[in-house]
């Protein structure tokens, strides 16, 4: 039997960190200038049934998986990293993208960054998404 090996290559960029934001708990952070279009994480997912994110739904997990519908299937993920910690905003500065065959996450910036910014995505899908999220936003 063949194994198969799948390689995340520089999973978590260098010049990330986190820190506490204001109002948001942590966050995501560059100390660097980034530029447009650039892949700043790749992390792999660990992918769960429906019926296992029923489970989630009641816990504080709820919050951090992502829905995960490779050819439509009612499935969700859980993403290793730094994906998780990413807050929220409706002018993110940052997509995700999903890779159903290699089950990763990968963020990249949608604009350059400044050093000391915050990275945001949009939990709604697009980064300009403006459909509500399940919470109440904070600025």
């Amino acid at each position: 039997m063949q194994s198969r090996v799948l390689a995340c290559r520089n999973m978590i960029n260098g010049v990330l960190y986190l820190a506490e934001t204001e109002n948001k708990g942590r966050g995501v952070f560059t100390e660097e200038e980034l530029p447009s279009d650039f892949v700043v994480e790749t992390s792999p997912v660990i992918v769960m049934s429906n019926a296992e994110r029923k489970l989630l739904d009641q816990t504080l997990l709820h919050d951090y998986i992502f829905e995960w519908q490779p050819d439509g299937a009612e499935l969700c993920c859980m993403a290793l990293g730094w994906v998780p910690i990413y807050n929220h905003s409706y002018s993110s500065n940052c997509e995700y993208f999903m890779d159903y065959d290699q089950n990763t996450i990968s963020i990249q910036t949608v604009r350059e960054i400044a050093a000391g910014e915050e990275l945001t995505i949009n939990y709604s899908g697009d980064w300009d998404c403006k459909e509500k999220v399940w919470f109440d936003v904070q600025a």
